[in-house]
């Protein structure tokens, strides 16, 4: 057998063994935002509801569901959380912030680091918006841990910004991802 047929064959085998049905852990998954003003920056979480993922590594094809529960935002603040949720986020009326994948680009290494990108909708507020997602992934024992970060132009999108006469925050907000992907 010639070293490029032994290269190819274990290309095809570490590309085979990176696809197939992921389950996000809830418990193990941080959804983290940051959103910046002039005086200072607001951090703050919202909670993972449920995750899965399926990856065809032959045609790049993904599909899957990432629910977010949008009621579960906190920024450590109680006042502000409750203008948050009222006002901004609406999530009495929208619950849930999804993101639903359709395609991955890039290869998922069985071991060790990967970067790749993420295409699918990402749903807020009622609407939903296409983007693509960068995620650094490292894999090892089986499981992938993901990073993942991308901005929300949330005003853009049809949110309210919460700048006031004292108060000027920037009209994108980041949110990044730390999750635990295993095989189901």
């Amino acid at each position: 057998m010639t070293k490029r047929l032994r290269l190819s064959l274990v290309l095809c085998a570490a590309t085979l063994l990176a696809a197939g049905s992921y389950t996000l852990d809830p418990t193990q998954t941080k959804v983290e935002f940051t959103l910046r003003d002039v005086l200072h920056t607001v951090h703050g979480t919202f909670q993972l509801t449920t995750g899965s993922l399926r990856l065809d590594a032959a045609t790049g094809k993904a599909s899957g569901e990432l629910i977010v529960d949008a009621r579960t935002g906190d920024s450590g603040s109680k006042a502000r959380d409750k203008r948050m949720h009222a006002s901004i986020l609406e999530s009495d009326k929208f619950p849930q912030i999804t993101f639903r994948p359709d395609r991955v680009e890039g290869k998922l290494a069985t071991d060790g680091r990967s970067q790749v990108q993420l295409h699918g909708i990402f749903a807020i507020h009622g609407t939903d918006h296409e983007i693509t997602v960068p995620a650094t992934v490292d894999a090892a024992g089986g499981a992938y841990l993901v990073t993942a970060t991308f901005e929300v132009p949330y005003v853009k999108w049809g949110m309210k910004n919460p700048s006031n006469l004292l108060l000027r925050v920037n009209d994108t907000v980041e949110i990044t991802i730390h999750t635990t992907a295993r095989p189901q």
